[in-house]
């Protein structure tokens, strides 16, 4: 008897959640798989009786009758069965033992035959994961004859024909007024070990460029834990926001990733300049180099049906990290934490659901005179921006309504000299936004299908929404002027609704925004605001 796996996903669940006492177990495999081949005897019998020679159309009642019986049996009866031996086939580069770890072990706890109909699904989505093989097939066979009660497992996979694959996209920050062009290469399973080699390029427009390498290996017998190494090159221009631009060089080692637990380590040398040489006061004192050397937890458990659209579920994310592991001077010290919780309430009529969501950090340096210190620049919290909260998993950042870096602790520039008194130009270009070391945002968004059916049918669907946020200062002792009346007093707050159109190419959201509250000098405009993002 050959069961694949990909065929009867469901056979692991039973029917009849009312049997109390199952039915009595056979011997062994061997004695099920004997019982089935009876009845498909039985079966043809009482047809070669009726009509000689068979025909087709009784062929196929016969089989519909015994996969029937097999079901049934399968789906009320608890049968016995021990893995004997995992058959790999197929591979012809990548080694036995890469594929070996992801699935002997799952397969070979199965106690029954359910388990390890469920165990193959789990060891098949597994395998697929690696994005190394282009398709994977799980099989399961009976043992030898002298082993009676076993089963083999065939695991047939095919590589990759192309190992080299790429990938060119374009996407927009409208309310950053900017644009990046990216770029991505992957080679696949270079030396069999399962190895992902990548190379990206992003250069954007005003903003953000990025090159960097990276490679990743699975676990196997000598790695218990996947391996990721990445080198960066990253120049990110913030001038129009906070009048700095930051170069850093840096390394990221993966070191532990197991379940919901992940654990990183980051190396980088960075510079901050000020080319227009108006940056405030807060910025200047930090204009210079820095080394940054600091551990990364993350903790992340996502139950939602959907990231882009959930309708049912939750998810929490956690991360800590940890800087200032390197004896040196210039190295960077600050403890950085941040939350993000989710969820999503399905309403019941027209696909609508409501989802709430929360998320905090705070940030502060440590060492000799931590109080007095203010804490890291560019790793401060920045609120602002149309990016869609609802998809966001990455602590505080998003707030409708409100440009990028648009709101939040903001100290006054230094005047051109003979400029000074000329009142016609934008207040807002003479503040640096430089960011807060307590973040909090809250949101509430109802989302809801359309009426008309093409657009149901393409996905466009509309929201309501309402968002919230705070950004305070802690460090250079403002923590003792910190009250829980100026906390409520320093949140923003807007609020609106919007048509969301999901395509393969990118996911665009049209926003009518109200800001119901900001202070003297953020950036929050009421009205219709585009924003464009990642399909994934």
């Amino acid at each position: 008897m050959a069961v694949p796996t990909e065929s009867h996903p469901h056979l692991g669940q039973p029917e009849n959640p009312n049997l109390s006492d199952p039915s009595p177990e056979p011997d062994d495999l061997d004695d099920f798989e004997a019982e089935i081949d009876e009845e498909d005897n039985d079966e043809s019998e009482e047809d070669d009786e009726e009509s000689e020679p068979i025909t087709p159309e009784a062929q196929m009642r016969v089989d519909r009758v015994s996969m029937e019986s097999l079901f049934k049996r399968l789906s009320t009866e608890r049968v016995p069965v021990r893995v004997h031996d995992v058959l790999i086939k197929g591979n012809t580069k990548t080694k036995d033992f890469v594929i070996e770890a992801e699935v002997e072990a799952l397969l070979k706890n199965a106690t029954t035959v359910q388990q390890l109909l469920q165990a193959a699904g789990v060891a098949n989505a597994r395998l697929q994961q690696l994005d190394i093989f282009d398709s994977v097939n799980i099989t399961l066979d009976a043992g030898p004859p002298e082993l009676p009660g076993t089963a083999n497992v065939v695991v047939e996979v095919s590589e990759a024909k192309n190992p080299l694959t790429g990938d060119v996209g374009i996407f927009s920050k409208p309310e950053a007024r900017s644009w990046s062009l990216e770029g991505s290469l992957k080679l696949k399973n270079l030396f069999g070990y399962g190895d992902l080699w990548d190379g990206s390029v992003a250069y954007g427009w005003g903003q953000a460029s990025e090159v960097s390498a990276g490679v990743s290996v699975p676990k196997f017998k000598a790695l218990a834990t996947p391996l990721t190494a990445r080198i960066s090159l990253l120049s990110q221009d913030w001038l129009k926001f906070s009048s700095y631009k930051e170069k850093a060089l840096g390394l990221s080692l993966g070191l532990l990733s197991i379940g919901n637990h992940d654990l990183s380590y980051n190396l980088s040398w960075r510079t901050l300049t000020d080319p227009s040489q108006m940056a405030s006061h807060s910025v200047r004192r930090q204009l210079g180099h820095g080394l940054l050397s600091a551990l990364k937890y993350t903790f992340k458990i996502d139950r939602r049906n959907s990231p882009l659209r959930p309708t049912r579920g939750y998810a929490f994310l956690s991360t800590t990290h940890i800087s200032g592991l390197v004896p040196d001077n210039r190295s960077l010290r600050f403890i950085r934490q941040e939350f993000d919780l989710r969820y999503a309430v399905p309403l019941g009529f027209y696909h609508a659901a409501l989802n709430f969501g929360i998320s905090g950090g705070f940030i502060f340096p440590w060492g000799r005179g931590f109080l007095n210190t203010p804490s890291y620049l560019p790793e401060r919290f920045f609120l602002g921006g149309n990016s869609s909260p609802v998809c966001t998993l990455r602590g505080p950042t998003s707030i409708l309504g409100f440009k990028a870096r648009g709101l939040g602790p903001a100290e006054p520039r230094r005047q051109e000299r003979g400029n000074s008194n000329n009142e016609s130009s934008d207040a807002s270009t003479g503040m640096d936004f430089i960011g807060g070391d307590l973040a909090a945002t809250a949101f509430a968004d109802l989302s809801f299908d359309l009426p008309l059916r093409v657009f149901r049918e393409a996905g466009i669907h509309g929201h309501a929404f309402a968002c919230t946020g705070s950004l305070t200062k802690l460090t250079e002792n403002a923590h003792r002027e910190l009250s829980f009346q100026k906390l409520r007093e320093s949140f923003r707050c807007s609020a609106g609704f919007g048509i969301i159109v999901p395509t393969k190419l990118f996911r665009m959201e049209v926003n009518y925004c109200y800001i119901l509250k900001q202070h003297e000098h953020d950036q929050g405009k009421t009205g219709v605001q585009f924003s464009f993002s990642s399909p994934l």
